[in-house]
């Protein structure tokens, strides 16, 4: 194991269309996009004609006519990925979830019964395959950040193990694109300085970066660029925000049916909060505009709560203040989230001791919903309005 990482990245493969094509043989093979008005997912065949997640539908069916469109079944992908979950906690007990199709799994105290990484990565996929079969890629490396670069490059389906003494040797090719933190804005800002790959930025000076980028993230890139990540895999660690958001096309929207998309989010995300048994402090609501720029809006509240009046009443505070803004530039989402959580017991209480919890009423709806489905019972203001797609997410 010398020469090898402890760390594996798993990640399936284009994972909704993957359940897609899994569930029904006809799709397999064939370019399968799913979601209608925005882009969930694409399969391998549509993403080389260029269609991309998040992307327009209108878009993607004008870059693959051909492809097949299929309607969302969040359920399905839930359970896929229940399964695939199985086979990781079966795998090691050092299990750390990123998202529903995607983890970091530590094996470094397997070598007695489980052989090197690799081996047990190969098993892993194999696993996978036979007890879901979906399409899985791993990386393994040293470091947690190696692992996930090596994924991203192993894909579709493949395995990639980086040795310790060719971590940059594969690493510095890569686009700077490939670190964590370097989105479109920051990958023009080291191109136009002449830094193009995650070599050029590793012989960078630090300071320079710093002073290009602000002292966080240029420090935080220069470390990655010598595969400097001391991050060790964290089981049992709990959301530190929880949200939801709605796209909404380019049409123009009053203020009511603003209210009424944000009345909807906070009902949503706020039962998420109480299910977890936790509060929250601070409320923020996310814009994005017609030129695709985006600005977020926070409250912090005076005390923790999981009330869905009062986190409302914030958001909608935020949301008012913010028309203005909307009505000169338009707005294409509407996002909301709840921060600053603590658990839902043990908080300082302030005079006269009035707690900032949830309502009876919530209680109530939260009980109702759980034994009769989200539809048994929703507020006036959503009566007739179809539900948005929750996206499935791990357990908090």
């Amino acid at each position: 194991m010398e020469d090898e990482g402890p760390i594996l990245h798993a990640d399936l493969d284009s994972f909704y269309a993957s359940v897609e094509q899994r569930d029904d043989p006809a799709l397999k093979g064939r370019p399968v996009i799913v979601g209608g008005g925005v882009v969930l997912a694409a399969s391998y065949e549509a993403k080389a004609y260029g269609v991309r997640t998040a992307m327009g539908g209108a878009q993607a069916r004008k870059l693959c006519p051909h492809a097949v469109v299929v309607r969302p079944r969040m359920s399905a992908y839930l359970a896929a990925s229940r399964a695939v979950f199985e086979v990781f906690h079966d795998t090691t007990p050092w299990v750390e979830g990123l998202s529903i199709d995607e983890a970091f799994l530590d094996v470094g105290g397997l070598a007695r019964i489980g052989g090197r990484p690799s081996h047990i990565a190969e098993r892993l996929r194999a696993a996978v395959a036979e007890r879901t079969g979906l399409p899985i890629t791993v990386g393994v490396a040293r470091t947690k950040f190696l692992a996930k670069v090596a994924s991203r490059v192993a894909k579709p389906d493949g395995l990639l193990v980086v040795p310790h003494d060719a971590e940059l040797e594969f690493l510095h090719p890569l686009p700077v694109s490939a670190l964590w933190g370097v989105g479109k804005v920051t990958a023009e800002k080291l191109r136009a300085r002449g830094i193009a790959t995650v070599g050029q930025l590793a012989a960078s000076e630090q300071v320079d970066l710093v002073g290009l980028l602000g002292r966080g993230a240029g420090t935080h890139l220069h470390h990655l660029a010598h595969n400097e990540d001391p991050r060790r895999v964290e089981i049992g660690r709990r959301r530190r925000s929880i949200g939801a958001q709605r796209a909404l096309g380019r049409g123009r929207r009053t203020p009511a049916e603003l209210d009424v998309v944000l009345v909807a989010l906070i009902d949503r995300i706020a039962r998420r909060l109480r299910a977890a048994r936790r509060v929250c402090r601070t409320v923020t609501i996310r814009l994005r505009f017609a030129d695709f720029s985006r600005v977020t809006r926070s409250h912090t509240l005076n005390e923790p709560t999981a009330g869905t009046g009062v986190l409302l009443a914030a958001a909608r505070e935020l949301l008012v203040a913010a028309l203005p803004l909307i009505a000169d530039r338009g707005i294409t989402l509407l996002g909301a989230a709840l921060s600053n959580l603590a658990d839902e017991n043990p908080f300082q209480l302030a005079l006269p001791f009035e707690q900032q919890r949830a309502s009876e009423l919530d209680t109530a709806l939260d009980a109702v919903r759980d034994r009769f489905g989200k539809a048994a019972v929703t507020r006036a203001v959503l009566l007739g309005r179809p539900d948005d797609l929750e996206m499935p997410m791990l357990p908090d």
